[in-house]
């Protein structure tokens, strides 16, 4: 029998305007991936803009942790799976190809699949 894998979501929707909220939520993904938990961070409203390139190099560091330019690129290094919204990007004229490598468009029906799906999932 095949050993279940744990799965958690973490919905981001602060970026640099509250980037402790935004490096918390980073950090969390951070300690779920060092636990072997398949591990995603949805990037809603303002939270988009962490995925746009050079980005998170121009967010101050937050409640004691690693900057946050660090935290995405340590997530996605490690395995993390990063979604964006697609009506978010679109509402703020950001294109695809302004995005980080590795993010991955999403909207919501495979938001609401993800979430059903996962063990866990938390609002930062």
């Amino acid at each position: 029998m095949a050993e279940k894998v744990e799965k958690i979501v973490y919905f981001c929707t602060h970026g640099g305007e509250d980037c402790e909220r935004a490096s918390i939520c980073f950090a969390m993904a951070g300690a779920a991936l060092a636990l072997d938990i398949e591990t995603t961070v949805a990037l809603q409203g303002k939270a988009v803009y962490l995925a746009l390139e050079g980005y998170t190099d121009h967010v101050p560091e937050a409640g004691g942790f690693a900057p946050i330019s660090k935290l995405v690129s340590d997530f996605m290094e490690f395995g993390g799976k990063l979604l964006v919204c697609k009506p978010c990007i679109e509402e703020k004229k950001i294109e695809d190809t302004q995005l980080i490598e590795g993010a991955q468009i999403t909207a919501g029906g495979t938001l609401n699949l993800l979430a059903l799906e996962s063990d866990a999932h938390l609002v930062y």
